[in-house]
Parts: structure tokens; C-alpha cells; sequence
């Protein structure tokens, strides 16, 4: 893996992204709408830990939308043009890293919206936005090979939700319990266990992506 190849394919990511820009404005939409549609449902939400987990569900759909158009998006030449240029290390570190600045970008807006609709309960920031961060990263890592699978199968939806749902499943109830933990004001030594659990889901999901995806690439 070459730093330049994974600059020069970010750029490209981004290139792309501007290109497709409609996409992004309905992620957009998407989000505004579903917090707005949970505004008319709740009104106000007292519980810190529906007010999280409706928080995660939306950014989970959104990081769906968002991340796996990764390589179904990817046309046949433009995949061989891309595998003539670049190693499959470069290319997947590049989308990991590119997904995942969207995921936080996304999260952002995101909460922007849900805290101005919704209030924002949070009283441990630092402890919220490190979980924002894992989560981003969990997200975009493993969507990210799991889109490379699935355009692999002949872009089997049905194959990303059996493939993404084990994993997802642990990493997202351990965001949802480190985000009622800020919202509770408890202190970050007492949840480090917790994000150390995510941060290690996390790792093991990237390393995989970038031991197995070479394989997957050269098929």
C-alpha cells in the first residue's frame, strides 16, 4: 500500500461523491425527514435510552444509503481500470477512510438536526463524540467489505443484511449503551470497557477488510 495511491483514491472518492451530488442531498433528506417524522411521533423524548437508540437507527440506515454504493456503484471498467492503477490494500484503506469521513460528516448533520427537533440531553460531550467516532468507523469498515462482497454475488441486497447483521448487531447495542452512558453524565473511566469493546470491533473488522479484500479483488 502506497500513501499516494490512497490520497489520489480519496480524491477520487470525492470526485465522484460531487459528481453524484444528488445522492448525497437525499441522505440528506432522508435524515431530515426521519427526525422530523420522529419529532411529530414523540414531541419531546424524556428516556435517555430511546432518545440513543433512535439516534443509531437513523445513522444506521443512513450509513446503508450512505456506504454501500461503495463498489455496487462501480461499473465493470471502471473496476479494471482501478485494479491496473492501484493495489487492493490502497484501494480499500482508501474507501474505508473515505466512508467513514462521510459516516462522521453525516453525524454530524445528523445530530445537528435531531438535537434542534428533539433537545440534546448529552452532558459528557467528550464520551459522545468518541462514540460517534467508533461508530462511524465500525460502520463504514464493514459496509464498506460488505458492499465488495455483495457486487461480487451479482449485487445481492439480501446477501449484505445476512453478512452485515452479526456484527452489526453488538457494535450498535454497545453504541447505543455508550451514548445513554453520556447522556447520564457517567464519567469516561467508567465506560472505557465499553469503548475499548467497540474500538476492538472495529480493528478486527479493518484488518480483515485489508487481508482479505486482496482475494476478493483478484477474483
Amino acid at each position: 500500500m502506497v500513501i499516494a495511491e490512497v490520497k489520489a483514491l480519496i480524491k477520487k472518492e470525492i470526485k465522484t461523491e460531487w459528481q453524484q451530488r444528488y445522492a448525497f442531498g437525499g441522505m440528506l433528506l432522508y435524515i431530515a425527514s426521519t427526525v422530523f417524522v420522529c419529532k411529530l411521533s414523540f414531541n419531546t423524548i424524556d428516556s435517555p435510552l430511546t432518545w440513543s437508540a433512535l439516534f443509531w437507527i437513523i445513522m444506521l440506515f443512513a450509513a446503508v444509503n450512505a456506504v454501500t454504493k461503495s463498489f455496487l456503484a462501480e461499473n465493470a471498467g471502471r473496476t479494471l481500470y482501478l485494479y491496473t492503477l492501484a493495489s487492493a490494500q490502497s484501494i480499500i484503506v482508501a474507501k474505508i477512510i473515505y466512508n467513514s469521513l462521510l459516516m462522521l460528516l453525516l453525524s454530524v448533520i445528523c445530530f445537528g438536526v435531531y438535537a434542534l427537533l428533539l433537545g440534546n440531553p448529552v452532558t459528557n460531550s467528550w464520551l459522545f463524540f468518541a462514540t460517534v467516532i467508533v461508530g462511524n468507523l465500525g460502520f463504514a469498515s464493514l459496509l464498506t467489505m460488505v458492499s465488495a462482497i455483495a457486487a461480487k454475488a451479482a449485487n445481492n441486497f439480501s446477501l449484505m443484511a445476512i453478512l452485515s447483521f452479526p456484527i452489526m448487531l453488538p457494535l450498535i447495542l454497545t453504541l447505543i449503551k455508550l451514548t445513554k452512558f453520556a447522556i447520564d453524565g457517567i464519567a469516561l473511566s467508567v465506560c472505557i470497557k465499553y469503548l475499548l469493546t467497540a474500538f476492538c470491533i472495529n480493528i478486527i473488522i479493518v484488518v480483515l477488510a485489508y487481508m482479505l479484500f486482496p482475494y476478493l479483488w483478484r477474483d
